[in-house]
């Protein structure tokens, strides 16, 4: 594609290019797929690798450009059924890639080609979707940002500071548009809190809605995975390809009569009128400073979205009386299950270099980040028939009962919530070698993998520091289409986003 000239300017702008702009470009040939691939990866080689170095890719698809030339072959024979033909996907590493190395984010790993596609893969591929690049991600997808096979990753809104994760290269990446979507994993809020730091819309479903087949699990009665994008519409049009029972994921079995014809059908502009939405004013997480100056300034964002939405016709309870539910989320654990998840999973991979988690956290120094190492081996020794973890599910289905509770008796659509109570912290030098592991001060996120209700995050604008900020919606079971419908109301009250200014548009960039 030749860049605009003097005095004219195209249809097409890359920077703020969703999934149906870019099918409509495709379609006018005002654009071709090769010719789109060529511009994400010209992005990725500019700022990822060079200039900032967000680090978010940790690699690209060698197959890129002849799957692209593929998919120009099909638009002209006339083919443009697939909801996602032509579009250039990024997925973080933790999904198995047949024809690519899945990572984990470990050096230990750097070699291993699972042979397969995870089932996300899979349905984007099947949607048409162009796989261009796996995204770097906190190694094991323990909290953090680093490890041992990329280093770490940054933020493009404030490059001293963590994009958030475990999906940091996701989140950092379609930030910085490398490509148009991606798709996260979310055990505590590994698509959110990044979704939330880079200005995303981030959405962590219903457990069960969408298949985990081929992705490395840690908590399997809290992992799952979602979209991580730029505007709801993306999202929507993403979870319509990736929703729906496998049965290599029994627990898939319970969306089924839930899978709506169209998630893009609950996307109308007036979304938010009569909708009672309850206002979560306790903190969700912990190490959370009410005096911080951070934390007064997203409060403020937070009371000005609220605003926008009473604008718009919803009725707010502000606060909801919580009663003991935050009491009731502190005493919930995550502890239990990754042992003996980890050991199945490697067990279902002859090729893996390990077998077992014991085998990962005793491996050669260097193959695996120290403070990863010291998060993992926390979790050996433990097993699902564990006393505390009995206890610790049956204080979650107390947890999920009060919840539902408290909508019932107030009549709510949904609770909302700043995503995150403070920024990301700061990197510090010592990143690559520091031994702690790393926590989650700050955010919100634990409420939703406590109880397996779905989260939606949505951008609600930036602080005076220019440090982005998320809006979270929480609902029922399998009310994705309704999450998605309110944050598309409140998207539709003014702008909330907008690109980083680490990662602006190229030289000669439609």
């Amino acid at each position: 594609m030749q860049p605009a000239s003097a005095g004219t300017e195209s249809a097409f702008h890359l920077l703020d290019a969703s999934i149906r702009s870019i099918r409509a470009a495709l379609r006018s040939k005002e654009i071709s797929c090769h010719e789109l691939a060529q511009l994400y990866l010209a992005r990725i080689a500019a700022y990822d690798q060079q200039g900032p170095r967000l680090n978010g890719v940790i690699m690209v698809n060698p197959a890129a450009l002849q799957e692209a030339d593929r998919v120009d072959a099909a638009l002209r024979a006339g083919e443009s059924a697939q909801p996602l033909l032509g579009i250039p996907v990024l997925v973080k590493d933790q999904f198995e890639t047949r024809d690519m190395p899945t990572t984990f984010g470990s050096a230990l790993f750097k070699d291993f080609v699972p042979g397969r596609d995870a089932a996300v893969v899979e349905k984007l591929k099947a949607a048409g979707a162009l796989i261009l690049a796996k995204n770097t991600m906190s190694e094991y997808a323990q909290p953090g940002y680093y490890g041992s096979a990329f280093g770490f990753c940054r933020n493009p809104y404030d490059l001293a500071r963590s994009p958030g994760g475990s999906s940091c290269g996701t989140g950092a990446s379609v930030a910085a548009c490398f490509g148009v979507v991606g798709i996260g994993e979310d055990t505590g809020g590994s698509i959110r809190n990044p979704a939330s730091s880079n200005a995303l819309v981030g959405l962590r479903p219903t457990l069960g809605l969408a298949s985990r087949f081929g992705m490395l699990p840690g908590s399997p009665t809290r992992d799952t995975l979602g979209p991580m994008t730029r505007s709801v519409a993306d999202a929507a049009i993403l979870l319509d390809v990736i929703a729906g029972y496998d049965p290599r994921d029994p627990a898939t079995a319970f969306s089924v009569g839930h899978v709506p014809q169209a998630y893009s059908n609950f996307l109308t502009p007036d979304s938010l009128r009569g909708k009672r939405l309850g206002v979560v004013r306790s903190p969700l997480g912990t190490g959370i400073d009410p005096e911080a100056k951070d934390y007064q300034l997203i409060k403020g964002k937070l009371d000005a979205a609220l605003a926008e939405m009473a604008t718009a016709g919803a009725e707010i309870l502000d606060p909801a009386p919580l009663d003991g539910i935050v009491d009731l989320l502190h005493r919930v654990s995550g502890g239990g299950e990754a042992e003996e998840a980890v050991d199945s999973y490697l067990a279902d991979h002859p090729n893996a270099p390990v077998k077992s988690l014991r085998e990962i956290v005793l491996s050669p120094e260097g193959l695996v980040h120290p403070g990863q190492r010291a998060s993992l081996a926390a979790g050996l020794g433990h097993a699902t028939t564990d006393l505390a973890h009995l206890q610790n599910q049956a204080v979650r289905a107390e947890l999920r009962q009060e919840v539902l509770r408290l909508m019932a008796d107030h009549r709510l659509d949904a609770l909302v919530y700043a995503t995150m109570d403070h920024y990301q912290p700061l990197i510090p030098d010592d990143i690559m070698s520091h031994r702690e592991p790393a926590s989650r001060s700050g955010s919100n996120s634990a409420l939703s993998p406590a109880i397996g209700f779905p989260a939606l995050t949505v951008p609600a604008g930036v602080t005076e520091d220019g440090f982005p900020v998320g809006l979270s919606f929480l609902g029922r079971p399998f009310s994705e289409g309704l999450l998605l419908s309110l944050g598309y109301g409140y998207e539709q009250t003014g702008r909330h986003r907008g690109p980083p200014a680490s990662t602006p548009a190229l030289p000669g960039e439609p």
